[in-house]
């Protein structure tokens, strides 16, 4: 039996790879077109099965981050993770906010459990994606700030300066990132009063 992509399989952005024969439903291939994304055929052995969310990171860059974010996507994937692609796909100029928004948007929607985001410095990314409710992304630079993001504040965007670290950096911070679990215990009070703050300030 053949492979079947619906709309609620279409990214917000960036490519979709599908096995040979796949077949897209009209809905899904209409969605693609307005979402401008592009449904790639590929062999079977190409395409990495369907994570369920907690398994799946969103990940995002614009044209300053997209070499680190493509040199990512294999140390994401050794993890066992499943990457949810919202672009740029080929270092075209992007701005930001479009890729901070696409980006917390699917751990906000539930469709990633956490999400990572690439720019020049990682600074605007960071600002952009906690306008987004529920999101606590944290700009890491380092093993000991990716361990706090977590552990601490129990951040579930990251955000790297493409620009500013070397892949190998990016590496530790990334897989520090990911191994860390939320503390939780007196940690979980201050989380609560940080979405406190957060309720107060959204619109009704």
């Amino acid at each position: 039996m053949r492979a079947v992509i619906t709309a609620q399989d279409v990214p917000a952005s960036g490519e979709l790879r599908v096995a040979n024969g796949t077949i897209v439903t009209p809905s899904a291939a209409e969605l693609a077109r307005d979402r401008g994304v592009r449904i790639i055929e590929v062999p079977q052995d190409e395409v990495h099965s369907v994570a369920p969310a907690s398994l799946t990171i969103a990940l995002g860059a614009d044209h300053g981050g997209f070499p680190m974010k493509e040199a990512m996507k294999p140390v994401l994937l050794s993890m066992g993770l499943s990457i949810r692609d919202v672009g740029v796909v080929d270092g075209a100029t992007a701005d930001y906010p479009d890729i901070a928004e696409n980006v917390a948007m699917l751990v906000h929607d539930g469709f990633a459990d956490r999400g990572i985001i690439v720019d020049g410095a990682g600074i605007g990314s960071a600002m952009a994606a906690n306008k987004v409710p529920g999101v606590r992304a944290a700009l890491c630079y380092d093993r000991a700030s990716a361990r706090n993001s977590r552990e601490h504040n129990n951040a579930n965007v990251l955000t790297l300066g493409g620009r500013l670290l070397t892949q190998t950096q990016a590496e530790d911070v990334v897989r520090t990132w990911i191994e860390t679990k939320f503390g939780g215990g007196r940690h979980a009070g201050r989380i609560d009063k940080i979405t406190a703050i957060e309720q107060k300030f959204s619109r009704k």
